[in-house]
């Protein structure tokens, strides 16, 4: 992972959620020579959890991640994998 584009992903998605829990993968090595891979964005897969998610769908979850990020999307990240649980679901 480009230091920079994760520390920037783990720097907005904690502005944004305050999270109990934030873990972030590169898995762009594994993606390489992929067509969308070629232009220079990653595939980051995230796991949040926040209680910004209690009472939200998956696809709102879905849709405030892809929202705090929409700067980066497209060009530093090109494929992004949300787990987005709230504190009672992670607990469980």
């Amino acid at each position: 992972m480009s230091a920079c584009t994760g520390s920037k992903i783990e720097e907005i998605l904690r502005s944004a959620f305050a999270p109990l829990h934030l873990s972030l993968a590169d898995e762009s090595e594994a993606h390489r020579g992929h067509a969308g891979a070629r232009g220079g964005g990653g595939h980051f897969r995230v796991l949040l959890v926040s209680s910004s998610f209690a009472g939200m769908s998956q696809i709102e979850r879905h849709r405030a991640v892809y929202e705090a990020l929409e700067d980066m999307m497209g060009h530093a990240i090109h494929a992004l994998s949300i787990k987005a649980l709230s504190p009672d679901e992670w607990k469980k």
